[in-house]
């Protein structure tokens, strides 16, 4: 019993040391239809702290992107969508978990709060908007541009 408990902490603690952070591009895809909307680059600012801008939207059939944030808050308001900021805030402790961030649906104009998490291996981020409380929002996988 002790050796697998060694076993499986020391495959937890190699996962976490190598974990790869959320900083690159990512392709994110649209959690209702699976097909993918658009990318992000997510940088990591001096203060430490990770942003997000929407470099692309990707168009689909019987779906044209918006130009522009018309439906946003300020001081988003009517800013093009493609150099937009739509991540502000991410912080980590460990480059596996993200936390205290903020998300812009342009679409809708909603900002989320948002958390995420990162795959091992670096490829997959796992998102979750929401308001107020994780229980009520939704999630989304992005996945690394190579």
């Amino acid at each position: 019993m002790r050796v697998l408990l060694g076993t499986a902490c020391i495959a937890f603690l190699t996962s976490t040391a190598f974990a790869e952070d959320i900083v690159g591009t990512w392709r994110y895809i649209d959690d209702k239809t699976g097909e993918a909307k658009g990318l992000v680059k997510i940088e990591k600012q001096s203060n430490g702290i990770y942003a997000g801008t929407a470099l692309k939207a990707t168009p689909r059939p019987g779906y044209t992107p918006k130009e522009f944030c018309t439906n946003c808050p300020a001081p988003y308001t009517n800013k093009p969508i493609i150099g937009l900021q739509v991540i502000s805030g991410l912080k980590t402790d460990d480059h596996v978990s993200y936390t205290d961030g903020k998300i812009i649906d342009p679409v809708s104009g909603k900002i989320y709060r948002l958390k995420g998490k990162v795959s091992p291996n670096g490829k997959k981020l796992f998102l979750r908007g929401y308001f107020g409380i994780s229980a009520v929002g939704r999630s989304q996988t992005w996945l690394r541009v190579e």
